[in-house]
């Protein structure tokens, strides 16, 4: 099974950068073939619909196509002010409009219709992200993914992670594991 991991970061030392890092390492351990996606890599400026009326950014279509592309994914949630980051709802928003008269990108909701998504997160507070958890959820559930009912939250994310961005406690470990079994183990079965 293919998965998709990737941050709502770009920030070079983003706890969920690592925590996206370590969870790829974690799913290539259980056989998945992952595809560790990072938003730095794309051009995806911010949403504009005066912007959009001179072109859908080639970006942004590479971004559909990789969403679309995999079955499975995992996204490791920043939480800025009690919610996601403006940069991933920025990224969602543009992967889901409309590429007017285009055959296959004109369905906005096709790059998430029917992705199982797992959420991770990790932040320096006590609840690790949590909050920015449960605004995404919805988000995601308007368009069409299946959420994934066990999540996970890295608290205290500054002493989370070794020298070499691992986790450090078993408990992160084993519950990250955790949602990349759920999410595999539901892509499997919802796309076979």
């Amino acid at each position: 099974m293919d998965i998709l991991i990737f941050a709502g970061s770009t920030r070079q030392d983003s706890y969920n950068r690592k925590l996206a890092k370590a969870a790829a390492e974690i799913a290539s351990g259980q056989g998945a073939q992952v595809t560790l996606l990072e938003l730095a890599d794309y051009d995806i400026p911010l949403y504009n619909a005066d912007l959009e009326a001179r072109g859908t950014p080639p970006d942004v279509i590479r971004f559909k196509q990789a969403l679309h592309k995999h079955a499975a994914w995992i996204i490791c949630c920043p939480e800025y002010n009690g919610s996601y980051p403006a940069l991933l709802k920025n990224a969602l928003d543009w992967a889901s409009s409309p590429v007017k008269g285009d055959p296959v990108w004109g369905d906005g909701v096709l790059p998430f219709r029917g992705k199982v998504v797992g959420m991770c997160s990790a932040s320096p507070g006590g609840l690790g992200g949590l909050r920015a958890q449960s605004h995404l959820a919805p988000l995601l559930l308007n368009l069409e993914c299946w959420l994934a009912p066990r999540s996970h939250a890295v608290s205290r994310a500054a002493d989370a992670f070794d020298a070499q961005g691992q986790l450090i406690h078993p408990q992160d470990q084993q519950g990250v594991q955790a949602v990349l079994s759920q999410v595999l183990w539901a892509a499997q079965r919802l796309h076979a």
